[in-house]
This record gives structure tokens, C-alpha cells and sequence, in this order.
């Protein structure tokens, strides 16, 4: 089992920056591919971000491309979620993961456990 808690979410204008953390806890935080999803109000929860174990392997969903870094510290058992030049359309519970990386699913990344989501709205 792994456990997951999530930080940093709150409200910011567009254009502004916020950094997402996810503190892992349980089995070894290095033999895990992490992710990052969101589901916005009456939508179906989308692929974000993901990272390789090794933090080597990448990457992103097209809407965030060039906007949003997903980085790790195996040491400190954290993934995070840089998250620049933020839209409106942004707006969603953003949840992290703890999975398996493989290139047969979307974003390489297939999710098995999930953290509780935190809140990141994005005003105009």
C-alpha cells in the first residue's frame, strides 16, 4: 500500500503559478511511477503529468505541455507539479498517483493508488 497526501492548491489569477506537492508514504517511493490528474466539475478525470521512477522518462498531457513541470525527490518521497502561466480552464481537483509506467496508456503512466485531491481554482 501507498499512501499519498497532496498540497498546495488554492485560488490564483490567470497567469499566475502555483506548486503542487505530493507526499508519499508506505512502500518504496523510488519503485513508483507518479502522476498527476484533475477532474474539473461535471468532467471525467484526465492524465496531467507523469514521472518515471527514475525521474528520466517525462510526460504530459497537451493541454499543459510547455506550462506544467512534474518533478521528484526519491530522497524526500515527494513528486510535485509546477504549474505556470495557469488558465481558467485549469480549474479542477488535482490528484496524485502512485503507478506503474507503461507506454501501452495514456501518458505512459497506469495509476494504482490515488491521493485525496486538492483544490486548484484559477480566477479571470
Amino acid at each position: 500500500q501507498v499512501q499519498l497526501v497532496e498540497s498546495g492548491g488554492g485560488l490564483v489569477q490567470a497567469g499566475g503559478s502555483l506548486r503542487l506537492s505530493c507526499a508519499a508514504s508506505g512502500r518504496t517511493f523510488s519503485d513508483y511511477a507518479m502522476g498527476w490528474f484533475r477532474q474539473a466539475p461535471g468532467k471525467e478525470r484526465e492524465f496531467v503529468s507523469a514521472i518515471h521512477w527514475s525521474g528520466g522518462i517525462r510526460t504530459y498531457a497537451d493541454s499543459v505541455k510547455g506550462r506544467f513541470t512534474i518533478s521528484r525527490d526519491n530522497a524526500k518521497n515527494t513528486v510535485y507539479l509546477q504549474m505556470n502561466s495557469l488558465k481558467p480552464e485549469d480549474t479542477a481537483v488535482y490528484y496524485c498517483a502512485a503507478g506503474a509506467f507503461d507506454r501501452r496508456v495514456v501518458g505512459y503512466f497506469d495509476p494504482g493508488y490515488w491521493g485525496q485531491g486538492t483544490q486548484v481554482t484559477v480566477s479571470s
